[in-house]
């Protein structure tokens, strides 16, 4: 690897991504320089993260902490800013050469496009993103000769196969999931779910969002919309299967019947740092995988019965144009709304499937449309949960 360090913004860093990517820049001090700190809320977390990597500048969005986080680094002197817009601002220092956006939902999308257009490497962890104007942001990144890294375990480990394969065609990709902590049960054992029971993840610990959509199904629904830009595929190229163990994290077949695999133990550090090294892999201590520890490594179909947002989001990616905004609009609506007690688990389908039906297909939208789609899917999505 070369001896230049790498200079990185990390969007969301006091967030279950953010935090592991910074447990990756610690470990590899003398490859990393943090540049940029941001997050939503958590003024005292950003504070001590600032303290210890002592950025160039840190952004706590919401405006309320400002002054907080502000006297907090006066002693430091690093640059504080607050607000929407300075994120989307950030991201442009000449400074940065790696933007990691490990924010949640829709709110990656707008910082996301600006560091796309400032020529930023990009380690995408926020599917939303892709989701939500997948055609655009691909559109710009070739646009701008911009690399779009995958950060989920999923997609990188469909890019860590495919390295060396560039050249050759996919067949297919495989993603895998694990199934979620209600696998294997029917709808009827499903109506009295507690958000408790909800956000305990057999496998991964993540952020409540996204745990409450790996155990509907939706995450991986938004991953198969991912996957589609990600690697230029269509629909019928993408298939789920759900494998309990989570150590197989996705495979590719190649045309002439071959199938690659990418294995290791459930840990996102491994994805983050091979999105922020690439195109080297560096030596690190993460636990190493012992197959006599797993004798059998199991596979199944998806139960889109069941767990029928997966089914919605390939309806929504078939039909393209705005509808995956749609999706990702109700269903963030919907979560928000299950994680308050006010919406049942298998509810949150119903209310992604109406909006769905509602909202006006757009099929070629702009960026204005994507917004104005999102407005009007969680006006919507909010109504139907009165």
């Amino acid at each position: 690897m070369t001896t230049d360090k790498k200079h990185i913004a990390i969007l969301g860093s006091t967030g279950s991504i953010g935090t592991q990517a910074l447990e990756v820049v610690e470990q590899h001090a003398s490859y990393f320089q943090v540049e940029v700190l941001t997050a939503q809320n958590n003024a005292p977390l950003l504070i001590e993260q600032a303290k210890k990597f002592k950025p160039n500048a840190v952004v706590i969005v919401n405006e309320d902490h400002y002054q907080q986080v502000k006297e907090a680094l006066i002693p430091l002197d690093i640059k504080v800013f607050a607000g929407e817009s300075a994120l989307a601002s950030v991201v442009q220092m000449d400074t940065i050469d790696l933007v990691l956006t490990a924010l949640v939902g829709y709110a990656g999308l707008l910082p996301t496009i600006k560091a796309i257009e400032s020529g930023k490497t990009i380690a995408l962890a926020n599917k939303e993103t892709l989701v939500v104007a997948g055609e655009l942001i691909t559109a710009l990144a070739r646009d701008k000769g911009v690399n779009i890294y995958p950060v989920d375990s999923e997609h990188s480990a469909i890019f860590q196969c495919l390295v060396g394969e560039f050249h050759n065609k996919i067949e297919k990709i495989i993603l895998t999931a694990s199934g979620g902590p209600f696998r294997g049960k029917k709808r009827e054992e499903l109506t009295a779910v507690t958000r408790a029971q909800a956000l305990k993840h057999p496998n991964w610990t993540m952020g409540a969002k996204v745990t409450i959509d790996s155990a509907s199904l939706m995450n991986k629904g938004l991953e198969v919309i991912e996957a589609k830009w990600l690697f230029n595929l269509q629909p019928n190229q993408v298939e789920v299967v759900v494998h309990p163990q989570s150590i197989i994290h996705s495979l590719v077949q190649f045309e002439d019947s071959s199938i690659k695999a990418q294995l290791g133990l459930p840990d996102m550090r491994l994805p983050i740092q091979f999105a922020m090294t690439y195109p080297d892999r560096v030596k690190s201590d993460f636990p190493r995988f012992d197959f006599a520890k797993y004798p059998s490594l199991t596979f199944e179909k998806p139960d889109t019965e069941t767990f029928r947002n997966l089914a919605l989001a390939f309806h929504a990616m078939d039909r393209a144009g705005n509808m995956p905004c749609v999706l990702n609009a109700a269903n963030e609506v919907a979560v928000a709304s299950f994680l308050e007690d006010k919406v049942g688990f298998l509810e949150m389908s119903e209310v992604v499937e109406q909006c769905l039906a509602k909202v006006a297909y757009i099929k070629s939208p702009k960026l204005e449309d994507y917004v104005n789609t999102d407005r009007e899917a969680r006006r919507l999505a909010k109504e139907f949960i009165k």
